[in-house]
């Protein structure tokens, strides 16, 4: 990185404001937090592993002894435990300034959340869905809220299967991937629609990591072969995130990843999802059942 990149150390003070990081006991969203709270901000680890969160927490404190974080319980394969986190959270905070969405699963083996959803697509996007929208009138009245979905560059291969989302039928896991990466950018664009069209500040963007060595990996062997030639280290994963949270001219709808070749790798820039990612048709349809799915209903 050059002297004129963006990194972390250039991230504003973030005193006073209330962050949730979803998946941040590990990889790039632990990276997230703990910068997060290194800059002053108030943050809620919301993992669904709490026997690995709490020493991650404990962690950052240890580090910088000022430190606000807290754990609380997420699993977002429950949708009904997504509700029993956004009652605690509203319990605890009367505000929410950033909500990362960065939580997520990759090429596992198929299998179904609680509520009988294809795990990558119910806990990769429709799980966040429903965070969002039971969170979403806290982060509309909250001056200068952001909302940040953790896509990635595999949306390339996705494709939403309308008639087939949970793939019953012949189930493909890196194209299920692609389709629940996908679905985070659709979701994304969509939501800063419907926050323009109803006046709201509250922003929402997404960004992605680039090929950054994570535990995410540990069901493509392949994948973490490749990792010792292109992967970067998750404190620089983590930083198109932490530019999309709180950079200063960031604007809905806008999507950040890696400068470096095919976004790869590299300090964080404004990148382009590709053509599908921006239909709004099939977004509109996307929110459509991902309201009847989850049974959540955005209050804007």
């Amino acid at each position: 990185m050059s002297k004129h990149d963006w990194n972390a150390e250039q991230l504003r003070d973030q005193t006073g404001r209330v962050a949730i990081v979803t998946g941040s006991n590990s990889g790039i969203g632990f990276e997230t937090a703990r910068v997060l709270a290194e800059k002053g901000a108030n943050v809620v680890m919301a993992c669904r592993n709490l026997e690995k969160a709490n020493p991650k927490a404990d962690e950052i404190r240890s580090a910088h002894p000022n430190a606000s974080v807290e754990v609380m319980e997420l699993d977002l394969s429950d949708l009904d435990s997504v509700q029993r986190f956004a009652d605690a959270f509203r319990a605890k905070h009367s505000r929410l300034d950033l909500l990362i969405n960065n939580a997520g699963i990759m090429v596992p083996p198929y299998g179904k959340t609680a509520q009988g959803f294809e795990t990558q697509f119910g806990v990769n996007h429709l799980g966040h869905f429903a965070l969002t929208g039971s969170l979403i009138d806290l982060l509309v009245e909250t001056p200068g809220s952001r909302i940040v979905n953790v896509s990635s560059i595999a949306h390339y291969m996705g494709a939403i299967r309308f008639s087939d989302l949970q793939w019953e039928n012949g189930y493909k896991a890196q194209p299920a991937y692609g389709q629940s990466k996908l679905a985070n950018l659709l979701f994304t664009y969509e939501l800063q629609r419907r926050l323009t069209a109803a006046g709201k500040d509250t922003v929402a963007v997404a960004a992605h990591p680039g090929w950054t060595a994570t535990n995410l990996q540990e069901n493509a062997a392949s994948i973490k072969f490749m990792n010792r030639f292109l992967a970067q280290e998750p404190s620089m994963g983590a930083l198109p995130t932490l530019y999309a949270a709180a950079a200063p001219a960031v604007n809905g709808a806008e999507y950040f990843g890696p400068g470096g070749f095919l976004q790869l790798n590299g300090p964080p820039k404004k990148v382009r999802s590709n053509k599908r990612s921006h239909d709004p048709h099939t977004a509109e349809r996307l929110w459509n059942v991902s309201e009847d799915l989850t049974g959540v209903h955005f209050s804007l």
